[in-house]
This record gives structure tokens, sequence and C-alpha cells, in this order.
């Protein structure tokens, strides 16, 4: 069967040709000096027509894993699309990225600001201009997170439960392991369902921190994806996943008892038994030594690498219920 043409495609005002590459500036504001902040988006389209994928990023300034995983699919072409058309953005937080900090300069979560508001905050406005000059034209997104400050993720990727488009396409991806989460209200992944776009949300490292096998993860997942679609070009290999993932359909955080300095013995990434010890708590005396127990098995898929922690801090997320 013969491709058929690509059609006409307009985004931010500009028409991209049929096999064309173009960057565009994705202005959000000016700084205090009056210089503008344009955000780079690259747009790569076939000749031929077919699905549109946006590759997202950097939506919390300090989760740079997540921006070096699309870095990686820009700069090895992978982008470029045998069909169809790919949105690169690889960092929507720019004020972030820069302070290497999460939150915009005026304090506020951009994850926790959409759909936006074009006349309300600095987070506001860009969620806003993001769901309005980019999101109608997509028809899938692949969305790159990391843990928070100190806190290393496992790979995963996290999708509704009961969605089977958004599960044949996180087996596809094959990140380690699949989290079912509920999409939060205000979030990107929410405001993205509400408008029928399909998200992965990929989940892997910790902030202001670049792993590699996490970074593997990811740009593999994402060439996995672009196969599935028949977008993927024949000159690139897509490796054959070695095991399926493991689906987690429940999970909880495990908090310290005690304040103390931390020191981890599992890793993240291993399956625990109940009453097993995964970590200990001391003080800078040698005086106490507190043994941290598993209060159930299953997996780890998020680990504190703190070594100072008070009571009550979230030290291990962990599998409660598998498929």
């Amino acid at each position: 069967m013969a491709k058929k043409k690509a059609n006409k495609f307009i985004i931010l005002g500009e028409e991209i040709l049929p096999g064309q590459s173009k960057e565009l500036h994705f202005n959000l504001a000016k700084l205090h000096t009056n210089t503008p902040v344009d955000v780079p988006i690259y747009v790569e389209r076939s000749k031929f027509d077919g699905p549109t994928v946006l590759f997202t990023a950097g939506i919390h300034g300090d989760e740079v894993n997540g921006i070096e995983i699309v870095r990686q699919i820009i700069s090895k072409g992978i982008n470029k699309p045998k069909i169809g058309t790919t949105i690169c953005i690889p960092i929507i937080n720019i004020f972030g990225f820069i302070q290497k900090a999460r939150e915009f300069p005026d304090g506020r979560d951009l994850n926790r600001s959409f759909p936006g508001n074009k006349n309300g905050s600095l987070a506001a406005r860009v969620a806003y201009k993001l769901m309005n000059d980019i999101i109608p034209q997509v028809d899938y997104c692949l969305d790159f997170h990391t843990g928070g400050s100190s806190r290393f993720n496992i790979p995963h990727i996290r999708i509704e439960k009961d969605n089977s488009m958004l599960s044949e396409l996180s087996k596809v991806f094959n990140a380690p392991f699949i989290l079912y989460s509920k999409n939060l209200k205000k979030s990107f992944r929410n405001s993205c369902k509400k408008k029928g776009v399909p998200m992965l949300l990929f989940e892997g490292g910790k902030s202001n921190y670049i792993d590699r096998v996490v970074s593997n993860t990811g740009v593999n997942g994402s060439k996995r994806v672009l196969h599935h679609l028949g977008m993927l070009r024949s000159s690139f290999k897509v490796s054959s996943p070695s095991k399926p993932p493991v689906i987690i359909t429940q999970s909880r955080w495990l908090r310290a008892h005690n304040s103390g300095m931390f020191k981890p013995v599992a890793k993240v990434g291993a399956f625990v038994e109940k009453g097993e010890v995964i970590g200990h708590i001391t003080d800078p005396y040698g005086k106490i030594n507190y043994w941290f127990k598993s209060t159930h098995s299953g997996y780890i898929i998020n680990l504190n690498e703190s070594p100072l922690v008070y009571q009550g801090d979230a030290l291990f997320h962990i599998s409660t219920e598998l498929v």
C-alpha cells in the first residue's frame, strides 16, 4: 500500500512543510532586564502522513535526566520520522533549569498549574500556551521526569489503570516497571487526557543528576514506541526486551520512625521480603542503631539517598500489589 503524502501542518503560527525540519521558539516571558526568554522547539516532518508525537521534559527545572533523554533523541536523529511528525521540547521550565530549581520564579509548580490561564501566574500562562498552542496538534505524548531531591526512581512508566491504549504503549516502551497511578488534578498528564492525547509519563533517576542507565532506558523505550507507530527509520535498531515489565497496581511509602543518619541496605529495583532489614538509622555519636525493616514484601521503586533524615521522612517507595 502506497504511503499517503503528509497534510498541511501549522504550529505556533508557522507552517512546517512535509519533509522539513524546523526550530521554533516558544516565547514565555521576559527577564527583569527585558531580555526575552524563548524555549526552543524542534519539529521534524516526514514527507508522508502519520501520527504526531510530542516529547517533553523539564516541566520541573531540576529534572535534568529527562532533559538528557530528549536531548539524545534529538542529537541522534531519532526524532526524524519515517512517517508523521515529531515535536521535541527538551526544557519547558527553562527558568528552573537555569536556577537548578523545581519551580518557576513565582514559586509555583508547573505540573500543578494546568490547564493554565492566559491571565494568571507565570506558570499558569506557560501551561495555557502549551495546552492551546502545542497539544491540539499532538496524537501522543511522552513526558520525562525524575525523582525529587535525593530520591532515586527506578525507571518506570506511570499510567492510569484500565486504559487499554496506554497499557499497550507502556508495554511497548518496556521500562522495567509500570506503575498504575491516578492522574493528579491540574497536572499536565490529566490535562492531556481531557484533550484526548494519551501520555506515557516516564520516571527515572533523581533531580540534578544524570544516570546513564536511566537515559538509555528512556531513549530505547522511545525508539520502541516510534517503531510501534511505524515512525522509526530503518537505520535505527530496536533492542528486544529481555523480560516484560513488572506491573505494580498498588504501592506505598515506608517512612522513618526515627531521625538520624540513614544508610540504605536494599537497592532500588530490588525485591525485598516482609521483615527484611533494608536500612539503618544511627546517630552521629555511635550510641544508637535502628534496624529499618520492610513491613511487607515488594519491589523498591524509589529510594531516598539522603544521608540525613527526620522522623516521618519517606525512605522507600515499595510495591504492595502486582498484576
